[in-house]
């Protein structure tokens, strides 16, 4: 399930200025299971490596500490830092450890399967982390589509009763927010001001502190 929320995104992306400055804030999508989730795993993994810490002995401390650096980047970055920005100028997609900007006018499609992707002309292809799919919930809005028409066709079809089952069911928020950046996409893509490069920025920021905690913990326990 994701939440659209309509704040200025923080670091990044940045908005161009003058004439191709987008009119309005960036919307949002971010995944309230992930937050939630990774808070807790945040909130667990401060217990117990402040306790191991300040109440462990021998190499204890060391290992807790060379654990939680290699853990904590890893949890907020792929709980905490997915999101998706969009605007009438470009999609920008920010994955556990790059943050992909596409214009409009260089995304090809936006496509859901078992995933939620964003495809450029060039033919590369990615993940839309922020957004996940839940094929159970997709399942169910279709039974109930199904259920919905039936009942409807039972009572004469047509007129009120087909559009409250089209109505009826509600599609999983996911789906929402793809139907909502390929609506944009067609609209924007043509834009002179939706045109420009792709670019691909790696999140130095979680990958070097996760690394340094896996090289000093493979020590720790290979001079153990």
């Amino acid at each position: 399930m994701t939440t659209p929320e309509h704040q200025p995104p923080d670091p990044e992306p940045t908005k161009p200025t003058g004439s191709a400055a987008p009119q309005y804030q960036d919307r949002i999508y971010r995944s309230p299971a992930g937050l939630v989730g990774g808070v807790l795993l945040l909130a667990v993994m401060g217990w117990l490596g402040v306790d191991a810490v300040f109440a462990g002995e021998g190499r204890t401390p060391w290992l807790a500490l060379a654990a939680m650096l290699l853990l904590v980047p890893l949890v907020v970055a792929y709980t905490l830092r997915p999101a998706v920005y969009v605007n009438d100028d470009r999609l920008c997609v920010r994955n556990p450890f790059r943050v992909i900007v596409l214009p409009w006018g260089r995304v090809a499609s936006l496509r859901s399967g078992f995933t939620n992707e964003v495809f450029t002309e060039s033919g590369a292809k990615y993940q839309l982390w922020a957004l996940p799919v839940s094929l159970r919930a997709r399942s169910k809005a279709h039974r109930q589509e199904a259920r919905a028409a039936a009942q409807a066709a039972r009572k004469g079809g047509g007129g009120r009763g087909a559009e409250g089952a089209a109505e009826g069911p509600r599609r999983h928020e996911s789906d929402l927010a793809m139907d909502e950046m390929r609506e944009l996409h067609e609209r924007r893509q043509g834009a002179e001001a939706a045109q420009g490069e792709v670019t691909v920025r790696w999140a130095y920021e979680i990958a070097a502190p996760a690394a340094a905690g896996a090289v000093l913990l493979a020590v720790l326990l290979a001079v153990g």
